[in-house]
């Protein structure tokens, strides 16, 4: 019905007020039904020559949208990464009035980010769910659907999304050398899995089977299941975990894999003692998240296919896995050569040609 468009999961309603103008209201319903019942005594009240009388919305704070974002966002998920990201808005904007937000001011924090020593990758994701947050600032009646507009012109800053580093042979050998005993079985996780570290430091007990010889992910970062097989290096170490050993038994009262033997606890970050280990063993410019790009690397230098590499990485586009396509040129070889023997079978070699001609 023409006056009637959805916003997420709520109905909202559009009509012409007395002086012409549109008026935009929200249905406060998920039921189609509702917003048309509402649009009806709208336009019913407006030809008796009367105006509405709508609910009126207050000039609300960043901090109290902040307060409510806060409260939604706990029973979501990456709720800790949210705080953070919150935590940081709410220093810049703080008292600042939700109506004086503009695209403007966002480009303002976006520079203020980058000039912090930020990467565009994180000024983005501050970006991404400052306007989240005005999203459901519209649908909990705290701000007009016309500032949140201003908001969304905001464009993200381009990122360097073509990094790709990864070790060798030698380096991933000279890593695990350097690794503490409670990061080694965790670097080792990552290498042959290609798992991300929430990923790997949230892994339970109840996700590995051991029988059948695979891990289930079903919290991803996507949203979907996923399943990793258990290779040989990583049984032996999964296995050996547990078992636990005489000096570092396991505690059947943890479910995590890996966790602090000290507090029962899982790990918050192994960043530290991932940055020493890179100095001992000489590794520059690397990050724990690139040892995902060395499973899928590897895996793409001996040959596995990319839709393979795909499922494995828990990717939703073959998009993403394309970037590791160049590690295969032996692949393009093939390809151009059995195109070579195809087109051979249906025309003349050039020394056949050669023939015809000296004929």
């Amino acid at each position: 019905m023409k006056g009637i468009y959805k916003r997420g999961t709520i109905y909202w309603i559009r009509y012409a007020g007395l002086d012409g103008k549109m008026i935009r209201e929200t249905s406060h319903s998920t039921k189609f039904k509702e917003a048309e019942r509402l649009l009806t005594d709208r336009k019913q009240t407006i030809s008796e020559g009367k105006m509405p009388e709508i609910r009126r919305i207050g000039n609300h704070l960043f901090d109290e949208l902040a307060d409510q974002y806060l409260k939604w966002a706990e029973r979501q998920r990456g709720f800790k990464q949210k705080r953070l990201v919150v935590a940081q808005l709410r220093e810049r904007f703080h008292r600042y009035p939700l109506r004086k937000f503009d695209t403007r001011l966002i480009e303002q924090y976006q520079t203020e980010r980058l000039q912090s020593g930020n990467k565009p990758g994180t000024a983005n994701r501050h970006v991404t769910i400052l306007k989240h947050m005005f999203n459901k600032a519209v649908d909990w009646d705290m701000v007009e659907e016309e500032i949140l507009k201003r908001v969304r012109k905001a464009k993200l800053l381009e990122e360097n999304s073509g990094r790709l580093r990864y070790l060798s042979g030698d380096e991933c050998r000279g890593l695990l050398e350097s690794c503490d005993s409670h990061l080694r079985p965790i670097v080792i996780c990552a290498l042959n899995t290609g798992m991300r570290k929430g990923e790997i430091l949230g892994l339970t007990w109840d996700d590995v089977d051991l029988v059948h010889g695979f891990i289930l992910l079903s919290m991803t970062k996507n949203g979907e299941r996923r399943e990793i097989p258990i290779n040989a290096t990583l049984r032996e170490v999964l296995e050996g975990l547990s078992r636990g050993t005489k000096e570092r038994p396991r505690r059947i009262d943890v479910p995590y894999v890996f966790y602090d033997a000290r507090t029962g606890n899982k790990y918050g970050n192994v960043q530290k003692s991932f940055n020493s280990a890179l100095k001992r063993a000489k590794i520059r410019d690397f990050r724990f998240h690139d040892l995902r790009h060395c499973f899928a690397s590897h895996l793409v230098m001996l040959g596995i296919d990319l839709t393979t590499v795909k499922e494995l990485l828990g990717h939703k586009t073959l998009t993403m896995t394309l970037r590791y396509a160049h590690l295969a040129p032996s692949h393009k070889v093939k390809a151009v050569d059995i195109l070579d023997q195809h087109i051979n079978q249906l025309t003349p070699t050039a020394q056949k040609l050669h023939n015809l001609e000296t004929i």
